[in-house]
C-alpha cells in the first residue's frame, strides 16, 4: 500500500492543486495534516502561484479524522497527540490566506473531510457528494472549526441538524442551502474548481471567509431562541451523554463572542471531549463492529464468497417475513414455504405490509419496492427448493419439529444449498441431528423485527465449512446487517448472555421491589425498554419457551418464576392484546397497569423467596447492577468457553442485538470500567444472601483475583478454557 501524504502539482494557469492522498476514503492523519501545512505554506510563498484548489485523491475528498488516533489517546491517556490544526493551518495558512483556496470534492466530505472544505474560500462539487458532520457519534463535537462554520454557511437551524443529529446531506442540497456553490459533472470537477479559484484572485467572484460571515446567524434573540429549542430537543435523544450540550455551548459562544472565539473554545471541549468515557466507550464499539468482520480460518485462507441468488424462507411468521423481506431487499429471490394457504397469505402479506411502510416513510421508492416484491413466491411444498442456493428455516423452537424440516431440506435441495437455523437458543447439533450435512448447516440469528434489527449471529459448529460461514456473511452484509459470527451452545453468544438479564429481574421482583422501578432504572442507564416492557413488547410465549431451554441447560444458576404463566392466565399477554405489565392503546405511550400488582403479589406468594417475608431494602445503583451483573457473569462464561473469536465481539452484539447502551461500549467493555473486582465482591456477596443465581464464574474470579481485565485476550492455559474460534 502506498503511504498517506500530500501531493502539489501547478498549472501553467498558476494554480496549485493540492491532493490529500491516503486510500481508501482519505482520512485525515496525522501525516496528512503536516503535508497539508507544508504545500499550503510553499504555495503561499511561490510566485508562479496565483490560487489554489484542495481535492481528494481517486474521486474522493476526504472521510474525516483518522480515528485510530481516538484510539491511540484513549489507550495511553495522552490528548498531546491530537493535531492542533483549527488556526494555525486552517485560519492563519488557509482562510486568511492573500490566495484563495477553492475545495473540489467528489465522492464525500464528512468529519475533518468537510470541516477543511469550509475553509476554503469556495466548494463545487460532484454530483451525490455524501456531506456531513458525524463527530457526535464518536462522543467528540467537531474540532476543526465545524460549529462556527457551517453555522454562518448555511443558517443556524440547519447547521444544527447537520451537527447534533449527524444527518448527511447530499451536495445538491448543500447548493441549496448554500454550502456548496456549485455542482458538476466529475469530469468537470478540477476544472470548474480551478475557473473559480482565478475568478475569485481576479476579482471576478466575491472572497467569501466563512467565519467573518453573520449574514445567514440572524438575531441573538432568535440565535437564542434556536439554541433553547435545541437543547430541549437533545434532552430526550442524548441520555447521559455530554457531547450534544456541550456541542451547542461552543456554537453559541461563537454567536456571542465572533467565530474566533467559538474556534478557541471548541478545541478546548473537542479535547476534553475525547478523554470521556462516553467518546471511549462509541469509539470502542465503532472498532468493535469492524472488528467481526475478520474471522480465523474463514476470512484469512484466500476463500471467495459464492453467490447466493435464490433463497428459501421456511416460516413465515414475523421472524421469518422480516427474514423474507431483507432477503427482497437485498435484492434476492426468495421462496416463502408455509404449511397452509392461511398462514401463507398472512406471512405474503406482512412482507408486503413491510416493504410498503419503508415506501410511505420515504426510505425506498415504489419502483423498487414493486422490483422487491416481484422477486418474491409463495409455495407450500418443497418442489421449488430443488435450486435454492440457501434455505433458512424460521418455525417456532420445537425440536422435532426443526429436525423434520432439516431431514426434508436435505434431500429436495441441491448439495451446494446451505442449510440455516434461526433458531435463537436450540443446540445446532441437536437441530441437524438427523441429516448427514453437518458441513452445511448453519445458525442464522436475526433479531426482531428482523429487517430493521442491524445484527445478524452467524453460528458455526465443529463440523460447519468455512466457505458456508463466508457465504453467510457475504449475505447479511449485502442485507445491510452486521453479521458476527458466534460457537454453537445453547443460546449461542448474544441470548446466552443476556438470558440472565429477564431472570435477574424477575428474581428482584420476588424480593419484593417494584416493577416499574427496575425498568425505570434500566432506560435511566440507556437501554430503550426495562425488561418487564420489553417482556410485554417480545410476546409471553417467547419468554415461556426460551426460559425452558435455558433451564434445562443452565439449572445450576436459573431462577423459575410463575409470574409469567400467571400473567398469561389472566388473559394478559403483553402488547399483542393490549394488556401486560403495561396497558397498550392506540395513539397513546404505553402506562403502567396498577392492576397487574396483585398477580406479581400471587406470584410472590408462591416463590417465597423473600427474606422475612419482607421486601428487600435496595438502592437504585444496586438494582442495576443485580441485573446487569450476572449478565457480566454469563459473558465471562462465554468467554472462557470461546464461543466468540474476541471480546470485542460481545460488546458489538450487546449494542446491535439487545439495545445496550453504545456510549457505554458494550457488555464487556462496561464491565471492564465499572471493574471485574467491584463486579466479582458484589455477586460474591448476593451468592451468600440470595443463591447460585449470583454465583461468580471461574473465569470472573481469575480475572479479577490478578486484576486482568475481562477483555483480555484467553490464554490457552487459563482454566478450563477452549480454543478460540
Amino acid at each position: 500500500m502506498k503511504q498517506a501524504g500530500v501531493t502539489m502539482d501547478v498549472g501553467s494557469d498558476g494554480v496549485a492543486v493540492v491532493t490529500i492522498k491516503n486510500p481508501p476514503v482519505n482520512a485525515l492523519a496525522l501525516t496528512i495534516f503536516d503535508g497539508l501545512k507544508e504545500k499550503f505554506s510553499e504555495a503561499m510563498r511561490r510566485d508562479d502561484v496565483k490560487a489554489l484548489v484542495l481535492t481528494g485523491h481517486g474521486g474522493k475528498f476526504s472521510g474525516g479524522f483518522d480515528i485510530n488516533v481516538f484510539e491511540m489517546v484513549h489507550k495511553t491517556g495522552d490528548s498531546s497527540i491530537l493535531p492542533d490544526v483549527s488556526v494555525d493551518l486552517l485560519v492563519n495558512i488557509i482562510e486568511d490566506a492573500k490566495k484563495p483556496t477553492v475545495a473540489a470534492i467528489g465522492g464525500l466530505a464528512l468529519g475533518g473531510g468537510l470541516e477543511m472544505a469550509l475553509v476554503c474560500h469556495a466548494r463545487i462539487a460532484a454530483p451525490k457528494v455524501q456531506l456531513g458532520l458525524p463527530e457526535l457519534t464518536l462522543g467528540v463535537i467537531p474540532g476543526s472549526g465545524g460549529t462556527q462554520r457551517l453555522p454562518r454557511l448555511i443558517g443556524l437551524p440547519k447547521a444544527i441538524e447537520v451537527i447534533l443529529f449527524s444527518k448527511p446531506m447530499t451536495s445538491e442540497e448543500g447548493k441549496k442551502f448554500g454550502l456548496i456553490d456549485e455542482v458538476v459533472p466529475p469530469e468537470e470537477l478540477l476544472k470548474t474548481a480551478r475557473k473559480w479559484a482565478l475568478d475569485i484572485a481576479e476579482k471576478r467572484k466575491p472572497w467569501i471567509r466563512a467565519l467573518h460571515r453573520v449574514d445567514k446567524l440572524g438575531s441573538l434573540p432568535e440565535a437564542h431562541e434556536i439554541i433553547q429549542a435545541a437543547r430541549q430537543q437533545v434532552k430526550k435523544i442524548s441520555k447521559n451523554m455530554p457531547q450534544h450540550q456541550a456541542c451547542l455551548d461552543v456554537i453559541e459562544e461563537g454567536i456571542l463572542l465572533g467565530g474566533y472565539h467559538g474556534l478557541l473554545k471548541e478545541s478546548k471541549v473537542f479535547k476534553e471531549l475525547v478523554e470521556t468515557n462516553t467518546s471511549k466507550g462509541l469509539v470502542h464499539a465503532f472498532f468493535a463492529q469492524r472488528a467481526t468482520s475478520k474471522v480465523p480460518n474463514v476470512t484469512d485462507i484466500r476463500l471467495k464468497p459464492r453467490q447466493i441468488k435464490k433463497v428459501a424462507v421456511i416460516g413465515g411468521g414475523l421472524m421469518g417475513s422480516g427474514i423474507a423481506t431483507a432477503l427482497l431487499l437485498s435484492d434476492t429471490s426468495v421462496i416463502l414455504k408455509e404449511i397452509n394457504n392461511e398462514y401463507l397469505q398472512k406471512g405474503l402479506k406482512f412482507i408486503e405490509e413491510n416493504i410498503q411502510r419503508l415506501v410511505v416513510s420515504k426510505k425506498l421508492p415504489q419502483h423498487k419496492a414493486e422490483k422487491a416484491l416481484s422477486k418474491l413466491k409463495g409455495v407450500l411444498d418443497y418442489s421449488d427448493f430443488k435450486d435454492v442456493d440457501m434455505v433458512i428455516e424460521a418455525v417456532i423452537e420445537d425440536i422435532a419439529l426443526k429436525q423434520k424440516i432439516f431431514s426434508d431440506i436435505e434431500s429436495v435441495c441441491p448439495r451446494h444449498c446451505i442449510l440455516a437455523s434461526n433458531t435463537s437458543t436450540i443446540d445446532l447439533n441437536i437441530v441437524g441431528e438427523k441429516t448427514k450435512s453437518q458441513d452445511r448447516i448453519v445458525g442464522a440469528h436475526f433479531f426482531s423485527p428482523a429487517h430493521v434489527m442491524p445484527l445478524l449471529e452467524i453460528v458455526r459448529t465443529e463440523k460447519t465449512a468455512a466457505q458456508v460461514i463466508l457465504d453467510l456473511m457475504s449475505v447479511g452484509k449485502a442485507m445491510k446487517k452486521v453479521p458476527v459470527v458466534v460457537g454453537n451452545c445453547t443460546g449461542f453468544a448474544v441470548n446466552r448472555t443476556f438470558f440472565p438479564y429477564n431472570q435477574g429481574a424477575q428474581l428482584l421482583v420476588h424480593l419484593g421491589v417494584d416493577v416499574f422501578r427496575i425498568d425505570r432504572i434500566i432506560t435511566d442507564f440507556g437501554l430503550p425498554l426495562g425488561p418487564f416492557q420489553l417482556q410485554d413488547v417480545a410476546g409471553y410465549g417467547v419468554a415461556v419457551a426460551t426460559t425452558k431451554v435455558f433451564a434445562a441447560a443452565f439449572s445450576d444458576r436459573t431462577f423459575r418464576s410463575p409470574l409469567v404463566e400467571l400473567l398469561m392466565k389472566h388473559g394478559r399477554h403483553g402488547k399483542s392484546n393490549g394488556k401486560g405489565y403495561y396497558i397498550y392503546e392506540k395513539g397513546s405511550p404505553p402506562r403502567p397497569d396498577p392492576s397487574v400488582l396483585p398477580i406479581i403479589e400471587e406470584s410472590r406468594k408462591l416463590t417465597n423467596i423473600m427474606p422475612d417475608g419482607r421486601p428487600i431494602s435496595v438502592t437504585d445503583q444496586e438494582i442495576l447492577e443485580m441485573i446487569l451483573f450476572p449478565v457480566v457473569n454469563e459473558a465471562c462464561r462465554v468467554l472462557e468457553d470461546g464461543i466468540v473469536v474476541r471480546a470485542s465481539d460481545l460488546d458489538a452484539t450487546s449494542v446491535l442485538g439487545m439495545s445496550f447502551p453504545s456510549y457505554r461500549g458494550g457488555i464487556v467493555f462496561w464491565a471492564d470500567t465499572v471493574g471485574p473486582n467491584h463486579i466479582y465482591k458484589n455477586l460474591q456477596k448476593w451468592h451468600g444472601q440470595y443463591g447460585n443465581f449470583f454465583k461468580p464464574s471461574q473465569f470472573l474470579v481469575e480475572r479479577a483475583t490478578r486484576g486482568i481485565p475481562l477483555s483480555a485476550p484467553v490464554s490457552s492455559t487459563s482454566s478450563g478454557a477452549r480454543p478460540r474460534l
